[in-house]
């Protein structure tokens, strides 16, 4: 059989291809940029036939129609591996999950611990030797279709094609149904990074060296940093990061980013997932220059000690003042996932002049009232992200402190000279109770 006549004997319609669902069946929908559309309306039209079918995905960037049907779960259990505004607001409604997770430990989750009935896995149209690219969600995408005792393919002409290190494909054969749709990629501006945001990367940026290799996180201060690394003198630059972000394109389009003095991976931009603009999207499109590879290689802790000078900047949403960060949940809402936070940190510091970064906007208002992000202790009932020894840098716009080696009442007095100055006077109060502010301590 040639692989057209294969294709068009697997050819089916999104209704026909989700026939295969059975009440209590477990599915996975891709993930991030790369979920499915046509099936997911399609599976949401079988709601009154179906009971106890779970779904796990990340980081939602559409409704899931599964959701608009059965808000109430009746038919339908929505979990996410990391979420999105759209998730956080479900998870509030009950109405989503979360999944814990260390982000490089994912495929081998799927392949040691879960059961996959069916995988719904949008990819770009099938090349001339038989194989669909997953475009840009390759995380664990072939872990999943391993683990599936049924592979259904959505294939859209609008996913970019990300060429990659492995994994980032898979063959006809291997696949049971193929649908065929026509959606737009979403585009997911950054946004023009605050004055807050900028004034914060600018503690980072002169701490950062030729050959650095860069991995930023999500959200408006790593983008901040991103485009004035792009504005600035840096050369050699390497790029191995979980996300591919919006102003990565800057840092290479600017001639910043050669990889010439990576160990390994050479001159090519390292990446598992991405998200953004067109412009984004037609960057990473058959573009020689990147890599995207599974997640238990990008987010492996020695694969990214592997080189040198490995800097790594995420946001937090909170620190203790012994150094616990808490970047997922505030108290006991869950408002993204623990990612690649903790991977990059370990990481970092095991590369050679390597650093990690915690960064924070020191304060937020809730009800109008201004609150601080640095706190005696984590809120009751939030998560610790990354452990208090694995800390290095943190960040706020008042000034970056180095937490490594630190005792806890060195951790304290850093710590509270970069909060707020409206709330240092009570921070040293609520120190002294928790025993970890001598008398020696600056003021």
């Amino acid at each position: 059989m040639s692989l057209s006549e294969e294709y068009q004997k697997k050819l089916v319609t999104p209704e026909e291809a989700v026939r295969v669902v059975k009440s209590g069946d477990w599915i996975d929908y891709g993930s991030f940029a790369g979920q499915v559309v046509a099936l997911d309306k399609a599976l949401a039209g079988r709601a009154e036939e179906l009971e106890d079918v779970k779904i796990r995905t990340y980081t939602s960037l559409r409704m899931p129609e599964v959701v608009k049907v059965d808000p109430g779960s009746k038919h339908f259990i929505f979990n996410n591996w990391h979420f999105s505004g759209i998730d956080r607001k479900l998870h509030d409604q009950g109405a989503a999950w979360f999944i814990p997770m260390l982000y490089h430990e994912v495929p081998g989750i799927y392949r040691r611990f879960l059961d996959v009935d069916v995988a719904m896995i949008p990819v770009t149209p099938m090349d001339e030797h038989g194989y669909f690219n997953f475009g840009m969600q390759v995380s664990s995408t072939h872990a999943v279709c391993e683990k599936a005792k049924i592979v259904i393919l959505e294939v859209n002409p609008n996913m970019p094609k990300c060429l990659g290190g492995k994994e980032e494909s898979i063959h006809i054969s291997e696949v049971d149904y193929i649908v065929e749709a026509d959606w737009k990629m979403l585009q997911v501006p950054s946004g023009e990074p605050k004055e807050i945001e900028k004034k914060i990367a600018s503690y980072i940026l002169p701490l950062l060296e030729d050959g650095s290799c860069i991995q930023l996180g999500i959200g408006g201060m790593p983008n901040a940093l991103g485009q004035m690394i792009a504005q600035s003198d840096l050369k050699d630059l390497g790029l191995h990061s979980e996300m591919f972000t919006e102003s990565m394109v800057d840092m290479v389009e600017s001639g910043r980013v050669t990889g010439a003095r990576k160990n390994i991976d050479r001159f090519k931009v390292v990446y598992t997932f991405g998200f953004g603009t067109q412009r984004l999207y037609d960057f990473l499109h058959n573009n020689q220059q990147c890599a995207a590879y599974p997640v238990d290689y990008v987010n492996d802790p020695f694969i990214i000690a592997q080189n040198d000078k490995v800097a790594s900047i995420n946001n937090c949403i909170e620190i203790d003042l012994t150094g616990q960060v808490a970047s997922e949940s505030s108290g006991t809402r869950q408002i993204s996932g623990t990612g690649g936070q903790f991977d990059f940190a370990y990481g970092s510091y095991h590369s050679k002049g390597g650093q990690s970064f915690m960064a924070m906007e020191s304060t937020f208002k809730k009800g109008g009232e201004l609150h601080s992000r640095i706190n005696p202790i984590i809120t009751p009932g939030g998560v610790v992200t990354t452990h208090r020894a694995l800390v290095q840098y943190m960040v706020t716009e008042y000034g970056i402190v180095n937490l490594k080696g630190k005792a806890t009442w060195e951790r304290a007095e850093a710590l509270i000279s970069i909060a707020h100055p409206d709330f240092r006077d009570e921070l040293i109060k609520e120190a002294e109770q928790l025993g970890i502010w001598r008398h020696s301590n600056k003021r």
